[in-house]
């Protein structure tokens, strides 16, 4: 059973990452390993093509390789909210929450994530084009085996862009090193309230799996209840996973990172939050209609979603 996911040393789909490293797929019977693949609609569109069997990635970029999610599902959320932060140098000396820092500035963001960035920013009521902010790859972020986070806080480190917007872990890099301030975390209230809804970490697989496999795909998603529950009594789990997987730095702070993302471990994918992530895709240009909930959702898995 093979896993991708779009960024590995990161936060953003931790309990995938720590269900493996800390043997949740294996209680449930499963031989589970993890794939890299970038950017997160390649992961999706590998699921698609039966290359793996799970992908760990954005919500919304399911509707990259499922049109109208033709093909495709949700199983579960591996966090509640949108996950992305908007971080600056330090030295242009930003003001959390206030977005006029961004006006002819160099934001990095990669493939799929910088969505949600535009539509923040037009929903905060601010002209990016206007403002000449100019919405950029994050450099390097496309060499083998590189996380998206991380390779931001070098570049901003680097001065080669002003700001980022990426998950928390390149946040905490950045900060920590003195070289990036947090201008808004939406998950935790920044920003156009109806941000947090855009989207959320989700575990997802083909209508094929499931049809060929139900039991395996139930047993994967309480592997991802379990880790959560585990990973919310004792967030040193995740200090155990980065010992394993992770650059000494970002070993070093992983726990950290995930302790504040626990209030979010929640694996329900609830109608409110498709309706948030729907009207984002709309506004994306990734969907065309609204799609009734069970067409997203793979409901028949939804009462494993309380431990």
């Amino acid at each position: 059973m093979k896993v991708a996911v779009p960024d590995l040393i990161s936060n953003s789909y931790f309990p995938a990452i720590a269900a493996i490293e800390l043997g949740f797929f294996a209680r449930q019977g499963l031989n589970a390993t993890l794939s890299h693949i970038f950017p997160s609609f390649e992961a999706f569109e590998a699921v698609r093509e039966g290359a793996v069997d799970f992908v760990a990635g954005p919500a919304h970029a399911a509707f990259f390789a499922f049109p109208e999610m033709a093909g495709g599902k949700l199983l579960a959320a591996l966090a509640q909210g949108t996950y992305w932060m908007l971080v600056l140098r330090s030295d242009l000396h930003p003001t959390p929450g206030d977005l006029s820092i961004v006006a002819g500035k160099r934001i990095a963001a990669v493939p799929v994530v910088e969505l949600g960035l535009r539509l923040l920013l037009a929903e905060a009521g601010f002209d990016a084009e206007t403002a000449d902010v100019q919405i950029v790859p994050v450099p390097g972020s496309d060499e083998p085996g590189v996380s998206s986070g991380v390779a931001a806080a070098k570049a901003l480190e680097a001065g080669s862009i002003d700001g980022f917007w990426a998950n928390a872990t390149g946040a905490e890099v950045a900060v920590r090193r003195g070289v990036g301030t947090v201008v808004l975390d939406v998950r935790r209230g920044d920003g156009p309230p109806a941000a947090f809804h855009y989207t959320f970490p989700a575990f997802a697989t083909s209508d094929r799996v499931i049809e060929n496999d139900p039991e395996m795909v139930a047993a994967a998603v309480r592997a991802i209840v379990d880790t959560q529950e585990a990973v919310k009594r004792d967030v040193q789990l995740a200090a155990e996973v980065g010992r394993k997987l992770f650059p000494a730095e970002e070993a070093g702070l992983i726990a950290d990172v995930v302790s504040r993302d626990l209030p979010y471990y929640d694996a329900a994918i609830s109608e409110t939050a498709v309706a948030g992530l729907t009207g984002f895709a709309r506004q994306a240009g990734l969907l065309n209609d609204d799609l009734p909930y069970e067409d997203i959702v793979a409901t028949q898995f939804a009462p494993l979603w309380i431990s």
